[in-house]
């Protein structure tokens, strides 16, 4: 291992990326002017007319979760079948044949994870890949000094380079991956968090999976799920979130060509391609989603890898909902990043791609920001049967809420329900059918996240990992 120590290094921005594509401020000033005078006109129709102006209101919303629910059914519903045990063979024996690897960078980034770091070591360990084609970059903040102490006296191989990084803001994951970034030397690069347990042979996997894609594939996404799905609830509807996002969701937005918002964990890339568009945006809390959506508009496609990388689901609801309103917040951030000029986005896009983007990163926060007021309309009007509230509701729109409502949440139940069956965990499949439940907590995150997002824009609220472990201990 090499011996650690502090260098110091521009850590802002790297070359290729356009600071105006940067979360560093919140809103420019065309967009500070739309909600200006959306605001304003909200407002006076209030004001002057204020039944008029609910009613529209709340057909726009309707129409908006209509639109919403259909468009995640026709995503989904290709992609739910099974999945073909040929084609997963012939992947396994072709990876087996593979001869002569590149240099694979691997950047591991590590906070206050002394408890973690052995663990850490023993699943890269895991990794079928020759020790001598492998970078692995331990990155470290400089005040960190149990998890350097951790790692000194674990004293790794020669594989592994530990990097304190200097002191500096924000205080960030990408600002960590960027610096590691500097010094990468593979031709592919992929990021692991401290808790992963990724499949043995998913480097090889994605090296093949890079040699056969097309030359504008940039990416490949691993899937993501849990080792501790059983551990409580929270942990079961969190597996079922997650199975429906990265064996549903994903997918069925790669199957279309369309942006993908990557997670945080397992993207595989090209090292030129990385560099070339500059990295990650430091100032980005969900700089995973940013970078998905700035690689496709830089003319780079994204994919999924046939491999998973095993994770440790948040099992305290104080966790967990530290860690979804940050993901909130920066998907607020990268929606309004990219809408700072939406000709130039939808140029880049083109029309579908545009509504694919909207619908994905937007709608996804629209509907997390807006259930629990509807949610409450529905329990006011079961409650007190309010004339006032049916004059919003006539028959078409109460129709379409119903249609939302009812129809729209069964497809949701089912889907996460489906998507724990085919990941083979049968067992979690009666609880899923309460998630609705856990899309309260969502929402809840989801406005602390809204909160965050003008009062404390850049703050990364640390995930602590670790608890299933000292569970099992116990």
């Amino acid at each position: 291992m090499k011996r650690p120590e502090t260098f110091s290094a521009d850590y802002l921005f790297l070359p290729g990326f356009l600071p105006e594509e940067s979360a560093c401020f919140r809103l420019n000033r065309n967009q500070l002017l739309c909600v200006f005078l959306a605001l304003t006109a909200l407002t006076y129709g209030l004001t002057h007319w204020p039944q008029p102006a609910l009613f529209w209101v709340n057909l726009t919303v309707t129409v908006f979760y209509l639109a919403f629910t259909i468009y995640k059914v026709v995503l989904i519903w290709p992609v739910s079948g099974n999945e073909n045990e040929r084609q997963r063979n012939s992947c396994q024996n072709q990876v087996a044949l593979l001869e002569d690897l590149p240099v694979y960078t691997i950047l591991v980034p590590l906070y206050q994870e002394a408890e973690m770091v052995r663990e850490t070591i023993s699943a890269l360990d895991r990794l079928d890949y020759p020790a001598e084609c492998l970078d692995i970059k331990l990155l470290l903040e400089a005040d960190d000094i149990s998890t350097i102490e951790a790692l000194r006296k674990i004293n790794p191989g020669p594989s592994y380079e530990v990097m304190v990084l200097p002191p500096g803001l924000p205080r960030t994951k990408p600002r960590a991956c960027n610096e590691g970034l500097k010094q990468a030397r593979g031709k592919y690069l992929v990021i692991y968090d401290a808790e992963d347990r990724p499949e043995p042979d998913q480097l090889k996997k994605a090296v093949l999976a890079f040699e056969e894609a097309a030359p504008e594939v940039a990416c490949f996404q691993a899937r993501l799920n849990f080792y501790n799905a059983s551990q409580n609830l929270l942990t079961t509807w969190f597996t079922a979130e997650y199975s429906t996002w990265f064996d549903l969701y994903l997918p069925g937005l790669a199957r279309l060509e369309a942006p993908v918002p990557l997670g945080g964990t397992s993207n595989h890339f090209r090292m030129d391609v990385l560099k070339a568009i500059g990295g990650w945006d430091p100032f980005n809390v969900a700089e995973d989603c940013d970078l998905g959506i700035r690689l496709y508009r830089r003319g780079w496609r994204t994919r999924i890898l046939e491999s998973t990388t095993w994770e440790e689901a948040c099992s305290r609801l104080s966790d967990w909902w530290r860690q979804r309103s940050r993901w909130v917040k920066g998907y607020l951030q990268t929606y309004l990043v990219h809408l700072r000029h939406p000709g130039k986005l939808l140029r880049e896009l083109g029309w579908l791609n545009t509504l694919h983007f909207h619908f994905t990163v937007g709608g996804l926060l629209f509907c997390l920001l807006l259930n629990p007021v509807y949610w409450s309309l529905t329990v006011f009007w079961l409650a007190t049967r309010s004339q006032w509230l049916c004059s919003f509701f006539p028959p078409a729109v109460f129709f379409l809420s119903g249609f939302c409502l009812f129809v729209g949440n069964f497809v949701f139940v089912y889907t996460s329900a489906l998507a724990v069956f085919r990941r083979g965990q049968d067992r979690l499949v009666f609880p899923a059918l309460f998630i609705p439940v856990y899309w309260l907590l969502m929402s809840l995150a989801s406005w602390k996240g809204f909160w965050q997002f003008f009062f404390r824009p850049f703050h990364w609220e640390k995930t602590t990992h670790g608890l299933s472990r000292e569970r099992t201990s116990r």
